[in-house]
């Protein structure tokens, strides 16, 4: 299941240049990273049996297009699932032979709104435990949709991973590089491309042209481009192997790492789990090189409590906690009990595995059961290998793989809401080196481990130190590493530091487009407009296909009163961004600036109509339609705004006038109450609550509310207060 939410640093093309690590020669010709890759299907030929049994297999059926036999099952009968949290309704929905998802909410009167569907295009994972459906969307992005259906219990939907809270992705999450390189083969584009930038860490997910289906031959055994062609061309038996990686044959290291490369993640939860190497694309590891060449992994330091967490993808993880791996010296692999070309199942599995077990531990296993202190059971997985409920996808439950003496305490199986983790927020401390673990190999090791303490803000004073003292130590080529610093400094709210960081990044690479976003963004937030909109245009220049700088374009636009170049660039913006609300919202402001309601009402709703919960565009919609007269309703719609941001002061002043225009004293009172606990210095809430205390007849405190009005840095709620004063009694 993808909730990979060790999202990797926002990596870029790194030209290392201080001693940094060089691949190790590859064992054998087949893992080179310039062998070429073949034909998905063509392994069949020559290794039919093994090709038809690895298709049955969960890898083999990873991922598919959505057919009815990938999909049809699971949608028969699918009926309207509930989301209390968000209050949305969802239906998977089968039509033609074609798959949907559908959501609604519904209104005060209880009719429907917001109502939208998606097309389901792709299936990620086998049904063993879950599967999740995808959307591909016109630019060929992967969107993950909100409900996924769950084996446990005989089969249900729910909530996909990460969902279960009020503001969720809904249909607005991406699939980046790092989930799908675990869930598919590599696409032929992947492999080909010839910039590293392409695909590497940061780079936007983008999935062109045909994907494979389902993990295949090559993940494990390399490009088979050269090994095809010679089968074809009847080569001897011993250049065949040459030109194939047999992990098999392969160190013992080297050979766990090939299963490593997706079953090794020490959490889900912001940490950050792992770094894949800047400068390397999202599908160049190739089996036989060392892992860490192509990513370095982290965890959570020991004695923060999370020794004994256990979630989806920690099989590795876990089996490598055992006393029965630590002693083997390499010699238990994942393979000793997988098959990766066959799954075993039922009695055949449970037999199989006992056989492992009773490889190494029959003679004691014998004395223990004649001394009736140990069942004759051959079943020893269900105790030492309970299966449990995951972390982090409550809706799945999953083989334990530490082998244990005796299964932990509790009902393993038992339902657990989910957690939601904010990063720099539910875990602070030490980010600690997992794998490798011990000194850092070389410099380029030791930046990536201090790096790894800001990237996700759970270690960020002592990590930017670090980080700090890294760079003037080792003065690194490329503007990564400077970047990294740049973006921590930001996050700790010392922007100065971080404008540093930023100049320091663009003197490695003047051309660098993320610190040209980052330093333009810094001089935004400080009003120095003249700065930061040259920065900006030069970064658009560089990639006009950048959402994000021309989004802070069209802000910096506006400040200026700039309306048309603002609209211009918000509009580019969300061209390549449609479903993003805050875009929207932006673009929305823009042209109600320049004087168009219309089209401004029409963002506000798409802005809805993608992200439900995004108040301030339920508080912009509703004061377009304030504009245009129509009161009866912008008022549910601004009540909604007040629901859905508590914490806001302007939707409660905008409520409060909707109430006090129809006289309603008390509850406008109460809103611009509400309004001024969260902003006691807010003119037009004082203005308002004086209006409504005067109506009231209680002079004395609507004078107090017009002299604080009087004082607002408003200057038409100043002027407006002053002359009120004068007409009190």
């Amino acid at each position: 299941m993808a909730r990979r939410l060790a999202v990797v640093a926002v990596g870029f093309v790194l030209s290392w240049g201080c001693g940094g690590r060089k691949a190790a020669p590859a064992p054998v010709e087949g893992a080179g990273k310039q062998a070429e890759y073949a034909v998905a299907g063509s392994c069949a030929e020559c290794h039919a049996a093994q090709a038809k049994t690895h298709a049955e297999t969960g890898m083999g059926r990873a991922f598919a297009r959505a057919t009815e036999a990938s999909a049809g099952r699971e949608f028969a009968g699918a009926g309207v699932f509930h989301h209390k949290a968000s209050d949305r309704y969802y239906q998977p929905l089968r039509r033609e032979g074609r798959f949907f998802m559908r959501r609604w909410q519904k209104g005060e009167s209880g009719a429907e709104m917001n109502a939208i569907e998606y097309e389901v295009h792709y299936v990620v994972g086998s049904g063993n435990h879950s599967k999740t459906f995808l959307h591909r969307d016109a630019g060929n992005h992967l969107i993950e949709l909100p409900v996924s259906w769950y084996a446990d219990g005989g089969g249900k939907w729910a909530m996909s991973p990460g969902y279960d809270n009020p503001a969720h992705y809904d249909f607005r999450r991406k699939i980046h590089y790092d989930c799908f390189f675990c869930h598919n083969g590599y696409p032929r584009w992947g492999v080909e491309a010839k910039d590293a930038g392409t695909t590497g860490a940061g780079a936007e997910p983008v999935y062109p042209g045909e994907l494979p289906e389902g993990i295949d031959c090559q993940r494990c055994h390399g490009p088979g481009a050269a090994h095809v062609a010679a089968a074809k061309r009847k080569a001897a038996p011993e250049e065949l192997k040459k030109l194939i990686v047999h992990p098999g044959r392969l160190p013992a290291e080297r050979q766990m790492e090939v299963c490593l490369q997706c079953h090794l993640e020490t959490t889900s939860f912001p940490l950050p789990n792992a770094i894949q190497r800047y400068g390397r694309g999202a599908f160049s590891y190739r089996p036989g090189e060392p892992l860490r060449d192509y990513m370095l992994h982290f965890d959570h330091a020991k004695g923060e409590g999370r020794e004994e967490k256990f979630e989806i993808a920690g099989a590795a993880y876990r089996l490598r906690q055992s006393e029965c791996f630590v002693k083997s010296g390499g010699k238990l692999q994942c393979t000793t009990c997988h098959d990766p070309h066959r799954a075993r199942r039922g009695a055949e599995a449970v037999a199989a595995y006992a056989a492992v077990c009773r490889g190494c531990h029959e003679t004691e296993l014998k004395k223990l059961v004649a001394a009736g202190r140990h069942t004759g059971k051959q079943e020893c997985a269900g105790c030492h290998m309970p299966k449990r409920r995951t972390e982090d996808v409550v809706h799945v439950v999953m083989t334990d793989h530490k082998i244990a003496r005796r299964p932990p305490a509790g009902n393993l199986l038992a339902a657990r809401a989910e957690r939601l983790e904010t990063a720099g927020v539910s875990y602070r401390g030490e980010v600690a080196p997992y794998y490798p673990a011990g000194e850092a190999a070389t410099a380029e090791e030791e930046l990536y481990r201090a790096a790894a303490q800001v990237l996700q803000k759970s270690n960020l004073e002592a990590g930017i130190a670090r980080l700090e003292a890294a760079l003037k130590k080792h003065a690194p080529k490329g503007p990564a590493f400077y970047f990294d610093l740049a973006e921590a400094y930001l996050a700790a709210g010392r922007r100065a530091e971080a404008m540093t960081w930023y100049e320091a990044a663009l003197k490695q690479d003047a051309g660098f487009a993320p610190a040209m976003r980052g330093l333009g963004g810094a001089l935004l937030q400080q009003n120095d407009l003249g700065r930061a909109i040259p920065l900006l245009e030069k970064a658009r220049g560089l990639d006009s296909r950048d959402a994000p700088t021309l989004q802070a374009l069209g802000r910096a636009y506006q400040q200026q009163r700039r309306m048309t170049e603002a609209v211009a660039a918000l509009r580019a913006a969300v061209a390549l961004e449609p479903v993003d609300a805050g875009i929207r919202e932006l673009l929305g402001n823009a042209l109600m600036a320049a004087g168009d309601a219309a089209g401004a009402e029409a963002e506000f709703r798409a802005a809805i109509l993608h992200q439900p919960d995004l108040a301030t565009a339920h508080y912009g919609y509703a004061a377009t339609l304030a504009a245009r007269g129509q009161f009866d309703q912008a008022e549910p719609e601004m009540r909604r705004a007040v629901a859905l941001g508590p914490g806001l002061a302007q939707p409660r002043e905008m409520l409060g006038n909707l109430y006090a225009r129809t006289k309603r004293w008390a509850l406008a009172r109460e809103q611009y109450r509400e309004a001024l606990k969260i902003d006691p210095r807010f003119g037009r809430a004082h203005l308002g609550m004086a209006m409504v205390m005067g109506s009231m007849g209680d002079f004395a405190a609507a004078k107090r509310h017009l002299q604080e009005a009087a004082a607002s840095g408003d200057a038409a709620v100043a002027q407006d207060a002053r002359e009120l004063l004068g007409s009190l009694p």
